[in-house]
Protein backbone atom coordinates (compact mmCIF):
# COMPACT_ATOMS: atom_id res chain seq x y z
CA UNK A 1 0.00 0.00 0.00
CA UNK A 2 1.30 3.02 -0.98
CA UNK A 3 0.45 6.25 1.72
CA UNK A 4 1.81 8.77 -0.65
CA UNK A 5 -1.44 8.35 -2.60
CA UNK A 6 -4.32 8.58 0.06
CA UNK A 7 -2.74 11.96 1.63
CA UNK A 8 -4.85 14.99 1.75
CA UNK A 9 -4.30 18.13 3.14
CA UNK A 10 -7.57 18.77 6.03
CA UNK A 11 -9.32 21.30 3.65
CA UNK A 12 -9.61 19.02 1.30
CA UNK A 13 -11.39 17.12 3.70
CA UNK A 14 -13.85 19.64 4.44
CA UNK A 15 -14.33 20.72 1.17
CA UNK A 16 -15.10 16.93 -0.21
CA UNK A 17 -16.60 14.91 3.23
CA UNK A 18 -18.88 13.22 1.52
CA UNK A 19 -16.63 11.92 -1.35
CA UNK A 20 -13.58 11.21 0.78
CA UNK A 21 -16.09 9.06 2.94
CA UNK A 22 -16.90 7.23 -0.15
CA UNK A 23 -13.17 6.96 -1.81
CA UNK A 24 -12.75 5.35 1.60
CA UNK A 25 -15.13 3.00 1.70
CA UNK A 26 -14.57 2.07 -2.03
CA UNK A 27 -10.99 1.41 -1.88
CA UNK A 28 -10.37 0.25 1.79
CA UNK A 29 -7.51 1.89 2.07
CA UNK A 30 -6.67 4.87 5.14
CA UNK A 31 -6.17 8.27 4.23
CA UNK A 32 -3.45 10.52 5.67
CA UNK A 33 -5.00 14.25 6.58
CA UNK A 34 -2.42 16.87 6.63
CA UNK A 35 -2.48 20.52 8.70
CA UNK A 36 0.18 22.77 7.65
CA UNK A 37 1.90 20.37 5.28
CA UNK A 38 1.92 18.28 8.55
CA UNK A 39 0.49 14.36 8.86
CA UNK A 40 -2.11 15.20 11.81
CA UNK A 41 -4.42 12.07 11.63
CA UNK A 42 -5.45 8.95 9.44
CA UNK A 43 -9.25 8.19 9.15
CA UNK A 44 -10.20 4.74 7.25
CA UNK A 45 -13.69 3.16 6.75
CA UNK A 46 -15.59 1.54 9.59
CA UNK A 47 -15.00 -1.99 8.11
CA UNK A 48 -11.71 -2.05 7.58
CA UNK A 49 -11.06 -0.38 11.18
CA UNK A 50 -13.30 -3.93 12.59
CA UNK A 51 -10.69 -5.89 11.14
CA UNK A 52 -7.70 -4.07 12.54
CA UNK A 53 -9.11 -4.20 15.63
CA UNK A 54 -9.83 -8.05 15.23
CA UNK A 55 -6.39 -8.81 13.71
CA UNK A 56 -4.73 -6.95 16.95
CA UNK A 57 -7.10 -8.73 19.49
CA UNK A 58 -5.91 -11.86 17.70
CA UNK A 59 -2.22 -10.88 17.82
CA UNK A 60 -2.59 -9.69 21.97
CA UNK A 61 -3.75 -13.25 22.45
CA UNK A 62 -1.08 -15.18 20.77
CA UNK A 63 1.39 -12.25 22.91
CA UNK A 64 -0.20 -13.57 25.75
CA UNK A 65 -0.14 -17.44 25.16
CA UNK A 66 3.73 -16.51 23.98
CA UNK A 67 4.42 -15.32 27.35
CA UNK A 68 2.63 -18.29 29.53
CA UNK A 69 4.91 -20.80 27.70
CA UNK A 70 8.01 -18.68 28.54
CA UNK A 71 6.97 -19.24 31.95
CA UNK A 72 6.11 -22.45 31.97
CA UNK A 73 2.32 -22.09 32.21
CA UNK A 74 1.79 -23.76 29.27
CA UNK A 75 0.52 -27.55 29.17
CA UNK A 76 0.33 -30.82 26.99
CA UNK A 77 -2.87 -30.91 24.96
CA UNK A 78 -2.95 -34.32 26.14
CA UNK A 79 -2.92 -33.85 29.76
CA UNK A 80 -5.31 -30.85 29.46
CA UNK A 81 -7.94 -33.39 27.40
CA UNK A 82 -7.55 -35.99 29.65
CA UNK A 83 -7.88 -33.84 32.91
CA UNK A 84 -11.42 -32.66 31.07
CA UNK A 85 -12.93 -36.64 30.09
CA UNK A 86 -11.97 -36.95 34.02
CA UNK A 87 -13.57 -34.27 35.26
CA UNK A 88 -16.83 -35.19 32.78
CA UNK A 89 -16.94 -38.43 33.33
CA UNK A 90 -17.16 -37.75 37.19
CA UNK A 91 -19.92 -34.91 36.70
CA UNK A 92 -22.66 -37.79 35.17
Amino acid sequence: MRYSTQIRPISYLKANAAEVLQELTDQRQPMVITQNGVAKAVIQDVASYEQTQETLALLKILALGNQQVARGRARPLADVAKRVRAKLATED
